[in-house]
């Protein structure tokens, strides 16, 4: 059988007093997620393993959160490959941070944050730090 790996997380705007900046940004976020392939046309990154709450109240307070989650085939041995399209789709959106999980079946978890260093990114700035934290969660398999 074939190693299988998770992946998910999401992706967390700031809150601003400014209704129509939220909104604004909000907008953009949905605009460039719904640019990213979908179907068979994305390796790693893609449409269809992003979701968010579209209006307010309905899941959506003050702070806009972009949830993300794929299966793969072992995708630990093309994790470079896999950070680099997401660091790519982060350039490009408003978020304050990001958090990834990746769950291996040999491997156990791990944990990597996204923080901007002023508490905000707006897109294309290249001000993109990451801190990776290992927590070893599972058992090898029989």
């Amino acid at each position: 059988m074939e190693l299988e790996s998770l992946v998910y997380g999401c992706i967390r705007d700031w809150p601003s007093q400014d209704a129509g900046e939220q909104r604004l940004r909000r907008s953009i976020n949905r605009r460039v997620l719904a640019s990213l392939p979908a179907g068979d046309a994305w390796p790693f990154i893609g449409r269809d393993m992003f979701s968010c709450c579209q209006e307010e109240g309905a899941g959506l307070f003050q702070t806009q959160m972009i949830h993300f989650g794929a299966s793969y085939r072992a995708v630990e041995y093309e994790w470079a490959l896999w950070v680099a399209e997401f660091e790519s789709l982060l350039k490009r959106l408003y978020w304050a941070s990001a958090v990834v999980h990746l769950e291996t079946e040999l491997n156990g978890t791990h944990t990597f944050r996204w923080e901007s260093e002023r508490g905000f990114h707006s897109p294309n700035e290249d001000d993109l730090r990451v801190r990776c934290t290992w927590e070893h969660e599972s058992e090898l398999r029989r």
